[in-house]
């Protein structure tokens, strides 16, 4: 029997998307106006990230695009992206960029274990190269109501699933990053729970749009964005996006996140974007576009309800969006 797949709402035909070099234009365009202050204003003195020399998976990138994922706006423009960014691990302002050069990441091992066949550690130049890469136009939504929308590279967290090959028995993945005071200041603020933890169910990891990120804007991916590996959830509010991964455990308990343990009644496990359940500091029903400064609705689960609704029915008495 044929296969249908029925279109969700929120996917346009990759002949919509905006092409590159029209969306450089329209960029030169608005400066001229006076509508790039942003962007000029973000990029003062910001450096030429030139991420490709010496990495030694340059030659994976650019990726080819992934035409079943695309949005509906222009790109954030890679110098906006670059220079706005959380990293508490060196500093909770926005501007961390300069100080997250300071993240070593090679070499990068990663250990995975918990209820798998065969506990392994591999080094991230090791394992990009096992699992075919590809690029995906997203969106991002802070949980402090603006928003981006990027173009990551890597590959599904169901493929790194399967290559792990978890046991009947796992129910949950449990994510952590590094732990490394001296190299990133922040996490000598005793206050926080280092070492940054995030964690996901095992069907929510088998959806297709859970995505290990290696790279952005066809290059590997930037020190601040969380290099060498990260992940995204779209439909998640970007907290969930743990960077700089060392650690995946397969688990049968829930784990407890790093923003669920410092403040549980505002940050839960399950963290789907709801536009009708306001955090306490921060409006959900809108966000601003940050290269742009506009203000748009927000959309249920960011806008990909079709692809991940399903995996909350009979879920109703759990709090989803916090």
């Amino acid at each position: 029997m044929a296969h249908i797949q029925s279109r969700p709402n929120w996917l346009i035909s990759e002949a919509e998307v905006t092409p590159e070099d029209a969306f450089i234009n329209r960029r030169s365009i608005l400066c001229g106006f006076g509508l790039g202050a942003l962007s000029v204003a973000a990029t003062a003195g910001a450096p030429s990230f030139a991420r490709a020399a010496g990495d030694p998976t340059a030659d994976l990138y650019p990726a080819k695009r992934n035409g079943s994922y695309v949005i509906d706006r222009d790109l954030t423009p890679e110098e906006i992206n670059e220079t706005y960014n959380n990293f508490y691990e060196f500093g909770s302002h926005k501007q961390i960029w300069k100080a997250a050069q300071n993240l070593v990441i090679r070499p990068w091992d990663i250990e995975v274990g918990g209820l798998i066949e065969e506990p392994f550690t591999i080094g991230f130049d090791d394992l990009v190269r096992k699992l075919p890469l590809e690029e995906r136009l997203y969106r991002h939504r802070c949980v402090e109501a603006w928003s981006m929308t990027i173009p990551w590279t890597g590959f599904s967290l169901a493929s790194l699933v399967a290559f792990a090959k978890p046991l009947s028995s796992a129910k949950f993945v449990r994510f952590e990053t590094f732990l490394d005071p001296e190299m990133a200041p922040g996490q000598k603020q005793v206050w926080y729970p280092w070492p940054y933890v995030e964690g996901v169910t095992m069907a929510e990891a088998a959806n297709d749009l859970a995505f290990m990120v290696t790279g952005a804007y066809g290059k590997p991916l930037a020190k601040q964005f969380g290099a060498p590996i990260r992940l995204a959830l779209p439909w998640k509010y970007g907290f969930k996006s743990i960077k700089s991964i060392r650690k995946i455990t397969f688990t049968d308990e829930q784990p407890k996140s790093f923003w669920e343990q410092i403040l549980p009644e505002e940050y839960g496990f399950w963290a789907n974007v709801n536009p009708g359940v306001p955090h306490p500091r921060w409006r959900q029903d809108q966000e601003k576009v940050l290269h742009t400064g506009t203000y748009v609705q927000t959309q249920m689960f960011n806008g990909y309800s079709e692809q991940v609704a399903h995996l909350y029915k009979g879920l109703e008495k759990e709090p989803l969006y916090r």
